[in-house]
């Protein structure tokens, strides 16, 4: 397996995403994150184990296409990110829910 440099993984994933789809995907031990686009699977794999000391199994991802936003006569568009579904091993989704959704 390749090392990765700790410091630089937590920087790969951006944020978790929570929609629909998502939370469907929940029941399956499938959790989605926004990660930077040039993140490769085996570094997300590595940045969702050591963040949340869990064991992955799998690690799908998409690149999604740019969405154009448009203000008054200009047109742009906006950022460019990448989609991952990371899949738990069964055993390790309640560590992983803690950190996500946080009993208030």
């Amino acid at each position: 397996m390749t090392k990765f440099d700790p410091r630089k993984l937590p920087d790969l994933i951006r944020r978790p995403i929570v929609t629909e789809r998502a939370t469907m995907l929940m029941e399956q031990n499938k959790y989605t994150f926004e990660v930077t686009p040039k993140a490769t699977k085996p570094e997300i794999k590595a940045a969702i184990e050591s963040l949340f000391d869990v064991k992955v199994t799998q690690v799908n991802t998409t690149n999604l296409p740019r969405k154009k936003k448009r203000v008054g006569r200009f047109v742009g568009f906006k950022p460019q990110y990448k989609r991952a579904i990371v899949t738990v091993a069964a055993g390790d989704e309640e560590k992983i829910r803690q950190v996500l959704f946080p009993e208030v």
